[in-house]
Protein backbone atom coordinates (compact mmCIF):
# COMPACT_ATOMS: atom_id res chain seq x y z
CA UNK A 1 0.00 0.00 0.00
CA UNK A 2 1.03 3.65 -0.38
CA UNK A 3 1.82 5.77 2.68
CA UNK A 4 2.21 9.54 2.90
CA UNK A 5 4.17 10.84 5.90
CA UNK A 6 3.77 14.24 7.58
CA UNK A 7 5.90 15.89 10.27
CA UNK A 8 4.16 18.44 12.44
CA UNK A 9 4.98 20.79 15.30
CA UNK A 10 2.67 22.02 18.04
CA UNK A 11 2.95 25.56 19.29
CA UNK A 12 2.16 25.73 23.02
CA UNK A 13 1.05 28.56 25.25
CA UNK A 14 0.01 28.96 28.87
CA UNK A 15 -3.33 27.25 28.17
CA UNK A 16 -1.89 24.29 26.25
CA UNK A 17 -1.71 23.62 22.51
CA UNK A 18 -2.37 26.76 20.46
CA UNK A 19 -1.48 25.89 16.84
CA UNK A 20 -0.30 23.01 14.66
CA UNK A 21 1.92 23.22 11.60
CA UNK A 22 2.41 20.15 9.36
CA UNK A 23 4.73 19.54 6.41
CA UNK A 24 4.58 16.56 4.05
CA UNK A 25 7.99 14.86 3.99
CA UNK A 26 7.18 12.25 1.33
CA UNK A 27 5.49 9.05 0.22
CA UNK A 28 6.58 5.44 -0.05
CA UNK A 29 5.47 1.78 -0.14
CA UNK A 30 4.34 0.37 3.19
CA UNK A 31 4.05 -3.45 3.32
CA UNK A 32 1.03 -4.56 5.37
CA UNK A 33 0.32 -8.16 6.28
CA UNK A 34 -3.33 -9.19 6.31
CA UNK A 35 -2.45 -11.76 8.98
CA UNK A 36 -0.95 -9.00 11.15
CA UNK A 37 -4.07 -6.89 10.65
CA UNK A 38 -6.24 -9.74 11.96
CA UNK A 39 -3.80 -10.45 14.81
CA UNK A 40 -3.69 -6.85 16.06
CA UNK A 41 -7.49 -6.63 16.12
CA UNK A 42 -7.84 -9.94 17.96
CA UNK A 43 -5.58 -8.56 20.69
CA UNK A 44 -7.40 -5.21 20.88
CA UNK A 45 -10.48 -6.54 22.71
CA UNK A 46 -10.98 -5.93 26.43
CA UNK A 47 -9.42 -9.09 27.86
CA UNK A 48 -10.61 -8.27 31.38
CA UNK A 49 -14.03 -9.38 30.23
CA UNK A 50 -15.14 -12.76 28.94
CA UNK A 51 -13.71 -13.33 25.46
CA UNK A 52 -16.45 -15.05 23.48
CA UNK A 53 -14.88 -17.27 20.82
CA UNK A 54 -17.97 -17.04 18.60
CA UNK A 55 -17.87 -13.24 18.62
CA UNK A 56 -14.16 -13.10 17.81
CA UNK A 57 -14.59 -15.56 14.94
CA UNK A 58 -17.50 -13.55 13.56
CA UNK A 59 -15.51 -10.31 13.71
CA UNK A 60 -12.61 -11.92 11.84
CA UNK A 61 -14.97 -13.34 9.22
CA UNK A 62 -16.70 -9.98 8.86
CA UNK A 63 -13.47 -8.03 8.46
CA UNK A 64 -12.09 -10.38 5.80
CA UNK A 65 -15.37 -10.19 3.91
CA UNK A 66 -14.50 -6.57 3.06
CA UNK A 67 -10.68 -6.41 3.12
CA UNK A 68 -8.66 -8.60 0.77
CA UNK A 69 -5.02 -9.08 -0.17
CA UNK A 70 -3.70 -9.63 -3.70
CA UNK A 71 -0.96 -12.07 -4.65
CA UNK A 72 1.46 -9.15 -4.51
CA UNK A 73 0.52 -8.35 -0.92
CA UNK A 74 -1.43 -5.11 -1.55
CA UNK A 75 -4.60 -4.62 0.49
CA UNK A 76 -7.87 -4.25 -1.40
CA UNK A 77 -11.45 -3.33 -0.51
CA UNK A 78 -14.78 -4.76 -1.64
CA UNK A 79 -16.26 -1.29 -2.13
CA UNK A 80 -19.63 -2.57 -3.36
CA UNK A 81 -20.16 -4.54 -0.14
CA UNK A 82 -18.79 -1.72 2.02
CA UNK A 83 -21.02 0.92 0.42
CA UNK A 84 -24.07 -1.32 0.90
CA UNK A 85 -23.38 -1.67 4.63
CA UNK A 86 -24.66 0.44 7.49
CA UNK A 87 -22.56 3.25 8.89
CA UNK A 88 -21.46 1.42 12.01
CA UNK A 89 -20.24 -1.56 9.95
CA UNK A 90 -18.28 0.77 7.67
CA UNK A 91 -16.71 2.35 10.75
CA UNK A 92 -15.85 -1.09 12.14
CA UNK A 93 -14.07 -2.09 8.93
CA UNK A 94 -12.16 1.18 8.59
CA UNK A 95 -11.09 1.19 12.24
CA UNK A 96 -9.95 -2.44 12.16
CA UNK A 97 -7.97 -1.75 9.00
CA UNK A 98 -6.53 1.36 10.61
CA UNK A 99 -5.20 -0.55 13.63
CA UNK A 100 -3.33 -3.03 11.45
CA UNK A 101 -1.94 -0.38 9.11
CA UNK A 102 -0.85 1.78 12.06
CA UNK A 103 1.13 -1.12 13.52
CA UNK A 104 2.78 -1.68 10.12
CA UNK A 105 3.74 1.99 10.15
CA UNK A 106 5.22 1.66 13.64
CA UNK A 107 7.46 -1.15 12.35
CA UNK A 108 8.60 0.86 9.34
CA UNK A 109 9.11 4.17 11.16
CA UNK A 110 9.99 3.38 14.80
CA UNK A 111 11.36 -0.15 14.38
CA UNK A 112 8.69 -1.53 16.71
CA UNK A 113 9.07 -5.32 16.74
CA UNK A 114 6.04 -7.55 17.37
CA UNK A 115 6.78 -10.07 20.08
CA UNK A 116 9.82 -8.16 21.31
CA UNK A 117 8.23 -4.77 22.09
CA UNK A 118 5.01 -4.44 24.06
CA UNK A 119 1.66 -3.51 22.53
CA UNK A 120 -1.51 -2.76 24.49
CA UNK A 121 -4.94 -1.37 23.76
CA UNK A 122 -6.23 1.71 25.54
CA UNK A 123 -9.52 -0.18 25.95
CA UNK A 124 -7.67 -2.39 28.45
CA UNK A 125 -5.18 0.04 29.96
CA UNK A 126 -7.40 2.54 31.83
CA UNK A 127 -8.29 0.01 34.55
CA UNK A 128 -4.60 -0.66 35.09
CA UNK A 129 -3.37 2.92 35.26
CA UNK A 130 -3.26 5.27 38.23
CA UNK A 131 -3.16 8.99 37.61
CA UNK A 132 -1.60 8.60 34.18
CA UNK A 133 -4.35 8.63 31.54
CA UNK A 134 -7.70 10.37 31.76
CA UNK A 135 -10.56 7.88 31.64
CA UNK A 136 -12.87 10.29 29.80
CA UNK A 137 -12.63 12.39 26.67
CA UNK A 138 -10.10 12.00 23.87
CA UNK A 139 -8.10 8.78 23.98
CA UNK A 140 -5.78 7.13 21.41
CA UNK A 141 -6.15 3.48 20.36
CA UNK A 142 -2.90 1.58 20.98
CA UNK A 143 0.13 2.00 23.25
CA UNK A 144 3.50 0.89 21.87
CA UNK A 145 6.23 0.10 24.41
CA UNK A 146 9.40 1.38 22.72
CA UNK A 147 12.93 1.74 24.08
CA UNK A 148 12.47 5.54 23.97
CA UNK A 149 9.32 5.27 26.08
CA UNK A 150 5.57 4.69 25.60
CA UNK A 151 4.17 5.86 22.25
CA UNK A 152 0.42 6.34 21.79
CA UNK A 153 -1.05 5.59 18.37
CA UNK A 154 -4.33 6.90 16.99
CA UNK A 155 -5.89 4.93 14.11
CA UNK A 156 -8.57 6.54 11.95
CA UNK A 157 -10.08 5.52 8.64
CA UNK A 158 -12.51 6.73 6.01
CA UNK A 159 -14.07 5.49 2.77
CA UNK A 160 -12.83 7.61 -0.13
CA UNK A 161 -14.69 7.58 -3.45
CA UNK A 162 -12.04 9.35 -5.55
CA UNK A 163 -9.60 8.20 -8.19
CA UNK A 164 -6.78 9.90 -6.28
CA UNK A 165 -6.74 8.01 -3.01
CA UNK A 166 -4.55 10.44 -1.04
CA UNK A 167 -6.32 13.83 -0.83
CA UNK A 168 -4.41 16.65 -2.53
CA UNK A 169 -3.44 19.79 -0.67
CA UNK A 170 -2.80 20.32 3.00
CA UNK A 171 -4.83 17.59 4.65
CA UNK A 172 -8.55 17.44 5.34
CA UNK A 173 -10.80 19.09 7.90
CA UNK A 174 -11.45 15.82 9.83
CA UNK A 175 -7.68 15.17 10.02
CA UNK A 176 -7.18 18.71 11.32
CA UNK A 177 -9.91 18.29 13.95
CA UNK A 178 -8.42 15.07 15.26
CA UNK A 179 -4.87 16.44 15.35
CA UNK A 180 -6.17 19.38 17.39
CA UNK A 181 -7.60 17.03 20.01
CA UNK A 182 -4.56 14.73 20.08
CA UNK A 183 -2.21 17.70 20.45
CA UNK A 184 -4.11 18.85 23.52
CA UNK A 185 -4.29 15.27 24.85
CA UNK A 186 -0.50 15.12 24.67
CA UNK A 187 -0.13 18.43 26.52
CA UNK A 188 -2.56 17.27 29.22
CA UNK A 189 -0.54 14.06 29.63
CA UNK A 190 2.88 15.64 30.19
CA UNK A 191 3.91 15.88 26.53
CA UNK A 192 3.14 12.21 25.92
CA UNK A 193 4.59 10.88 22.65
CA UNK A 194 1.98 10.05 20.02
CA UNK A 195 1.29 9.76 16.30
CA UNK A 196 -1.76 9.35 14.07
CA UNK A 197 -2.48 7.19 11.04
CA UNK A 198 -5.43 7.97 8.77
CA UNK A 199 -6.42 5.16 6.41
CA UNK A 200 -8.30 5.74 3.15
CA UNK A 201 -10.33 2.82 1.71
CA UNK A 202 -11.53 2.85 -1.89
CA UNK A 203 -11.56 1.20 -5.27
CA UNK A 204 -7.87 2.08 -5.60
CA UNK A 205 -7.06 -0.02 -2.55
CA UNK A 206 -5.92 1.09 0.90
CA UNK A 207 -3.75 4.18 1.45
CA UNK A 208 -2.65 5.95 4.62
CA UNK A 209 -1.63 9.40 5.87
CA UNK A 210 0.78 9.21 8.83
CA UNK A 211 1.25 12.25 11.09
CA UNK A 212 4.38 12.40 13.27
CA UNK A 213 5.12 15.06 15.93
CA UNK A 214 8.44 16.78 15.28
CA UNK A 215 9.68 17.07 18.87
CA UNK A 216 8.84 13.61 20.25
CA UNK A 217 11.61 11.42 21.75
CA UNK A 218 9.96 8.43 20.09
CA UNK A 219 10.61 9.91 16.65
CA UNK A 220 14.27 10.82 17.30
CA UNK A 221 15.52 7.74 15.44
CA UNK A 222 12.83 7.85 12.77
CA UNK A 223 13.45 5.49 9.82
CA UNK A 224 12.48 7.12 6.52
CA UNK A 225 14.73 5.26 4.06
CA UNK A 226 11.68 3.57 2.51
CA UNK A 227 10.20 6.91 1.40
CA UNK A 228 10.78 7.15 -2.36
CA UNK A 229 8.99 10.41 -3.32
CA UNK A 230 9.60 13.81 -1.69
CA UNK A 231 6.69 15.78 -0.32
CA UNK A 232 5.54 19.37 -0.69
CA UNK A 233 7.44 22.10 1.15
CA UNK A 234 4.24 24.11 1.63
CA UNK A 235 3.36 24.00 5.36
CA UNK A 236 -0.16 23.36 6.61
CA UNK A 237 -0.89 25.49 9.69
CA UNK A 238 -4.04 25.87 11.78
CA UNK A 239 -5.10 27.17 15.18
CA UNK A 240 -6.23 24.95 18.04
CA UNK A 241 -9.56 26.26 19.42
CA UNK A 242 -9.81 26.65 23.18
CA UNK A 243 -12.43 24.64 25.08
CA UNK A 244 -13.14 26.17 28.50
CA UNK A 245 -15.03 23.04 29.56
CA UNK A 246 -12.02 20.76 29.04
CA UNK A 247 -10.98 18.80 32.13
CA UNK A 248 -7.27 18.14 32.54
CA UNK A 249 -7.41 16.17 35.79
CA UNK A 250 -6.53 12.49 35.52
CA UNK A 251 -9.04 10.30 37.31
CA UNK A 252 -8.37 6.91 38.85
CA UNK A 253 -10.37 4.05 37.40
CA UNK A 254 -12.22 2.23 40.22
CA UNK A 255 -11.59 -1.06 38.38
CA UNK A 256 -7.85 -0.77 39.04
CA UNK A 257 -7.73 -3.45 41.72
CA UNK A 258 -4.78 -3.14 44.06
CA UNK A 259 -3.56 0.05 42.42
CA UNK A 260 -1.55 2.63 44.33
CA UNK A 261 -2.98 6.07 44.90
CA UNK A 262 -0.23 7.94 43.04
CA UNK A 263 2.22 7.47 40.18
CA UNK A 264 4.99 5.07 41.08
CA UNK A 265 7.98 7.31 40.44
CA UNK A 266 8.77 10.92 39.71
CA UNK A 267 6.77 13.91 40.88
CA UNK A 268 3.04 14.04 40.39
CA UNK A 269 2.25 15.02 36.82
CA UNK A 270 5.84 14.68 35.65
CA UNK A 271 6.92 13.09 32.38
CA UNK A 272 8.94 10.50 34.35
CA UNK A 273 5.81 9.56 36.30
CA UNK A 274 3.90 9.11 33.08
CA UNK A 275 6.53 6.78 31.65
CA UNK A 276 6.85 4.76 34.85
CA UNK A 277 3.10 4.34 35.30
CA UNK A 278 2.66 3.39 31.65
CA UNK A 279 5.42 0.79 31.93
CA UNK A 280 3.77 -0.69 35.02
CA UNK A 281 0.40 -0.74 33.26
CA UNK A 282 1.83 -2.56 30.27
CA UNK A 283 3.25 -5.23 32.58
CA UNK A 284 -0.09 -5.64 34.34
CA UNK A 285 -1.96 -5.81 31.06
CA UNK A 286 0.39 -8.59 29.93
CA UNK A 287 -0.78 -10.73 32.85
CA UNK A 288 -4.40 -10.24 31.76
CA UNK A 289 -3.49 -11.25 28.20
CA UNK A 290 -1.79 -14.45 29.42
CA UNK A 291 -4.89 -15.48 31.39
CA UNK A 292 -7.12 -14.90 28.36
CA UNK A 293 -4.75 -16.93 26.16
CA UNK A 294 -4.86 -19.85 28.60
CA UNK A 295 -8.64 -19.91 28.38
CA UNK A 296 -8.54 -19.82 24.57
CA UNK A 297 -5.87 -22.54 24.44
CA UNK A 298 -8.01 -24.89 26.52
CA UNK A 299 -10.92 -24.66 24.05
CA UNK A 300 -9.04 -25.44 20.83
CA UNK A 301 -7.89 -28.56 18.96
CA UNK A 302 -4.20 -29.34 18.47
CA UNK A 303 -2.58 -28.15 15.24
CA UNK A 304 1.02 -29.18 15.92
CA UNK A 305 4.07 -27.96 17.81
CA UNK A 306 6.38 -24.98 17.46
CA UNK A 307 9.80 -25.21 19.15
CA UNK A 308 8.38 -28.02 21.29
CA UNK A 309 5.35 -25.94 22.32
CA UNK A 310 1.85 -27.21 21.50
CA UNK A 311 -0.24 -25.00 19.21
CA UNK A 312 -4.04 -25.24 19.10
CA UNK A 313 -6.56 -23.52 16.86
CA UNK A 314 -8.85 -23.71 13.84
CA UNK A 315 -9.63 -22.19 10.42
CA UNK A 316 -12.12 -19.32 9.97
CA UNK A 317 -13.56 -18.33 6.57
CA UNK A 318 -14.16 -14.70 5.61
CA UNK A 319 -17.63 -15.33 4.21
CA UNK A 320 -19.86 -13.15 6.38
CA UNK A 321 -21.24 -11.19 3.40
CA UNK A 322 -20.83 -13.51 0.44
CA UNK A 323 -18.28 -15.77 -1.16
CA UNK A 324 -15.05 -16.05 0.83
CA UNK A 325 -11.76 -14.86 -0.66
CA UNK A 326 -9.59 -15.69 2.33
CA UNK A 327 -9.60 -17.89 5.39
CA UNK A 328 -7.65 -17.46 8.61
CA UNK A 329 -5.85 -19.95 10.79
CA UNK A 330 -6.17 -18.62 14.32
CA UNK A 331 -3.87 -20.46 16.70
CA UNK A 332 -2.84 -20.14 20.35
CA UNK A 333 0.49 -21.37 21.69
CA UNK A 334 0.66 -23.24 24.98
CA UNK A 335 3.33 -20.77 26.07
CA UNK A 336 5.51 -18.07 24.55
CA UNK A 337 8.39 -19.29 22.41
CA UNK A 338 11.84 -17.64 22.59
CA UNK A 339 12.06 -14.28 20.85
CA UNK A 340 14.53 -15.76 18.33
CA UNK A 341 11.75 -18.07 17.16
CA UNK A 342 8.97 -15.52 16.83
CA UNK A 343 7.57 -14.66 13.42
CA UNK A 344 9.86 -12.43 11.40
CA UNK A 345 8.78 -8.99 10.33
CA UNK A 346 5.99 -9.00 7.79
CA UNK A 347 7.13 -10.16 4.37
CA UNK A 348 7.84 -7.73 1.57
CA UNK A 349 5.14 -7.54 -1.07
CA UNK A 350 7.52 -8.98 -3.68
CA UNK A 351 7.82 -12.27 -1.78
CA UNK A 352 4.64 -13.76 -3.18
CA UNK A 353 5.69 -17.34 -2.45
CA UNK A 354 5.70 -16.82 1.31
CA UNK A 355 2.87 -17.45 3.71
CA UNK A 356 1.13 -14.43 5.22
CA UNK A 357 1.74 -15.48 8.83
CA UNK A 358 2.12 -13.40 12.00
CA UNK A 359 2.95 -14.35 15.60
CA UNK A 360 2.49 -11.90 18.47
CA UNK A 361 3.07 -13.33 21.93
CA UNK A 362 0.97 -16.51 22.03
CA UNK A 363 -1.46 -15.60 19.23
CA UNK A 364 -0.71 -16.94 15.74
CA UNK A 365 -2.59 -15.84 12.62
CA UNK A 366 -2.20 -17.00 9.03
CA UNK A 367 -4.25 -15.76 6.08
CA UNK A 368 -4.38 -17.57 2.75
CA UNK A 369 -6.65 -17.59 -0.34
CA UNK A 370 -9.51 -20.08 -0.29
CA UNK A 371 -8.80 -21.15 -3.86
CA UNK A 372 -5.43 -22.70 -2.94
CA UNK A 373 -4.70 -25.76 -0.76
CA UNK A 374 -4.25 -25.11 2.93
CA UNK A 375 -0.55 -25.16 3.90
CA UNK A 376 0.62 -28.07 6.01
CA UNK A 377 1.67 -27.49 9.59
CA UNK A 378 5.22 -28.50 8.65
CA UNK A 379 5.38 -25.64 6.13
CA UNK A 380 3.90 -23.16 8.60
CA UNK A 381 6.39 -24.20 11.26
CA UNK A 382 9.38 -24.03 8.92
CA UNK A 383 8.55 -20.47 7.83
CA UNK A 384 8.07 -19.33 11.42
CA UNK A 385 11.40 -20.76 12.53
CA UNK A 386 13.65 -19.89 9.61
Amino acid sequence: MRARVWRFTVEKGSAGAEAVQAVEIGQGPLPVSLAALVNINALACDLRKTVDQRVRDHEISLLLSYITSSSGGALGVDCSALDSSSGHIRRFVSECTGLGVMSAASEALFDWKPGANGLSSFDVLPGKLVGTYAKKGVRPDLLYDLAAGPLAGEARGRRRDHKQMLPAGQGTQPQKARLEKLAQWSVDHNEHAYFMSWVWLGSGGVYVDIFLPDDSPATAGLKTGWIDAPGSAQPWRFRVPRDPRRRTDLEQDPLAAGADSAPESGGEGSADATGASAGTAISRAAVVVEKAMKRSFAREDTLGTLSGVEVRGRWIRGDAVGQAHHEVLLGVLGERVPVDHRAKRRRLASQTDRLDVFLEGRLLTLVHPVDSPRPSWDRIRSELLE
